[in-house]
């Protein structure tokens, strides 16, 4: 009996913070789990909990992908591209991508959260020497500390950035300048990431 209370509780907290989202989606879902969570049917109550988790994914990687720059001068830009994928696939996680170009010149930004495989990714910013063990150098680029592999000779490399210890921030550039790929990280919105 407690535990069902709890569960309640649960949905209807969801149901409470999410409601700004999809308000029509997002609390239908729940309010299908919590009828079928009271029925005893788990099954039907835990696929309409995924299914709202993923809207709200869904959601919250539209909003990440404002924070993508617009392109340079000369440039043009794909549409941003983003992966929501519930926990229940590789741990879960939202993945944004937006890809630029000049002639054969091209930088792609990534932003990854909500993944637990970027823990792992984030020890390489607290261990400067583990960071920079594979050729990289530390920067600090549009007030963000980021590991550089940005190679002249090859017009080419990445910038990547661990911000507020929730994104993973990946910008890559082939045949491009360290200043373009500079100009295209600091069009990032990072102040809204943390």
């Amino acid at each position: 009996m407690l535990k069902r209370q709890l569960m309640t509780v649960v949905l209807f907290s969801l149901a409470t913070v999410f409601t700004p989202l999809h308000a029509d989606d997002v609390t239908d879902s729940i309010q299908e789990a919590s009828e079928a969570y009271a029925k005893g049917d788990n099954a039907k109550a835990i696929e309409s909990l995924n299914y709202a988790v993923q809207l709200i994914q869904q959601a919250k990687a539209k909003n990440l992908e404002q924070l993508l720059p617009q392109p340079l001068s000369g440039w043009t830009a794909n549409a941003a591209e983003s992966t929501a994928v519930g926990a229940a696939m590789f741990g879960g996680g939202i993945t944004v991508e937006k890809r630029y170009t000049k002639g054969d010149s091209s930088i792609s930004i990534q932003i990854v959260t909500d993944s637990p495989m970027l823990q792992g990714m984030m020890a390489l910013f607290a261990n400067p020497m583990f960071a920079t063990s594979s050729g990289g150098k530390l920067e600090k680029v549009a007030g963000q500390k980021a590991i550089s592999t940005y190679d002249a000779t090859n017009q080419g490399g990445d910038y990547q950035f661990a911000v507020a210890n929730k994104y993973m921030v990946t910008v890559k550039g082939e045949k491009v300048s360290a200043d373009e790929m500079k100009a295209y990280a600091e069009g990032i919105d990072f102040k809204k990431m943390e």
